[in-house]
């Protein structure tokens, strides 16, 4: 069955960003059909953090009641459901509701990945996580890139634009679920310690307290909301300078397609370090540079800020080899996983929000991106304690 956890491994990560990529190339649109203000499209674009916040934090659970595989596999069939009724809301307020629906199972599969690569592949960490982080890149990439042109494709309807990705969605189910019945009750469980009850109390204590839990949840939730950020809005920012609504999902999902490569390499990489601060450091810088450099115009070498935002993207990646080399088993990986990012991304919530509401008040983007710029100064200066060689459990 290792060749079909693989094949599982690469479908769920394909779409662990199609629902949220996809919609940024279409957001005007969105709005204009749906007559959104630009706070409640600020909500839209918080919604993958707070979904992954809530709903992540109960996946180890899940996972341990009912087995990986089983959950990944719904929450796969979830995903699908909420892709293919989102497109077709006739307000706001289901629209929201829709997409959070379709993030729920996002959320899921984002947490028991790590603990799945962990337990099948643990003498290949960073090698499995580099294939399912450039398997999420690719996704990433073809649904902000594919979008526009399949909306074209049915008269110009942005709906079967958006809806098209639940078909995507759906062909993931199939090999969890063979996953699921092949090893049945006989599946491991992130939270196995001998008995049926998981992790005792302690562990968990112990880990929340430990100071490099708390430097990856700070480097995984800031790199995070620099990542819903450029996903809500780097082609809202591209369009508002003057480039066409093509030009701009062009241009972010060469950011996206960038991390297919990249995302391989530099989780191999991390994989073979002992400390991974200098690594994490450098890429935030490239953040910083490309913000900076939509800060100053936009249109002045567009091509230049999407590639620096792309190496940017990358941190997410390197985030979950950090995760898996800090935990020293399976079980531990399932519980540092379900902390960090439930932390990481309730901390991730208020970026995407806040630069809706600045865009909705200011005049022009400046504001906005000196807001995103703090943000990266101060990833930054977490990824150092984050990427130190310093085991957890």
């Amino acid at each position: 069955m290792r060749r079909t956890a693989v094949v599982a491994l690469v479908l769920a990560a394909l779409n662990l960003r199609p629902g949220v990529t996809s919609l940024g190339p279409v957001l005007e649109e969105v709005r204009d059909s749906l007559d959104m203000s630009g706070s409640v499209t600020g909500l839209v674009t918080s919604i993958p953090a707070a979904c992954f916040a809530v709903v992540g934090s109960t996946a180890p659970l899940l996972a341990r009641r009912f087995g990986a595989s089983a959950v990944i596999a719904a929450a796969g069939g979830v995903l699908a459901l909420g892709l293919a009724l989102r497109p077709f809301a006739f307000d706001p307020v289901l629209f929201v509701a829709l997409t959070a629906l379709s993030l729920a199972g996002i959320a899921v599969a984002n947490v028991l990945l790590p603990m799945v690569v962990k337990q099948r592949f643990p003498d290949r960490v960073g090698a499995m996580t580099g294939l399912y982080s450039m398997a999420l890149n690719v996704g990433a990439s073809s649904a902000a890139a594919l979008t526009v042109p399949l909306s074209e494709a049915f008269g110009g309807d942005w709906r079967y634009g958006l809806g098209a990705w639940s078909v995507l969605a759906a062909l993931s189910v199939p090999p969890w679920l063979a996953l699921a019945l092949a090893r049945g009750r006989q599946e491991p469980h992130p939270g196995h310690t001998g008995s049926a009850v998981g992790p005792p109390p302690a562990a968990e204590g112990r880990l929340s307290r430990d100071p490099t839990t708390w430097a990856l949840a700070v480097y995984f939730g800031l790199q995070a909301s620099s990542a819903y950020i450029i996903i809500g809005w780097l082609p809202q920012i591209y369009r508002d300078a003057g480039l066409s609504p093509g030009t701009a999902g062009l241009l972010f999902s060469v950011s996206s397609l960038l991390g297919v490569p990249l995302s391989f390499v530099l989780s191999a990489m991390a994989g073979r370090l002992r400390n991974q601060s200098g690594l994490a450091a450098g890429i935030g810088v490239c953040g910083f540079a490309g913000f900076a450099g939509l800060w100053f115009d936009p249109a002045v070498a567009p091509w230049l800020w999407a590639i620096l935002l792309g190496i940017a993207n990358c941190s997410f990646p390197l985030a979950l080899t950090m995760i898996g080399m800090r935990g020293r088993d399976g079980a531990t990986v399932a519980r540092l996983s379900g902390f960090v990012q439930s932390l990481g991304y309730a901390l991730s919530i208020p970026g995407p929000l806040v630069v809706g509401v600045l865009y909705g008040h200011a005049d022009g983007w400046r504001l906005p991106l000196s807001f995103v710029l703090l943000l990266t100064l101060i990833q930054i200066v977490a990824a150092i304690p984050a990427g130190r060689d310093r085991p957890i459990g």
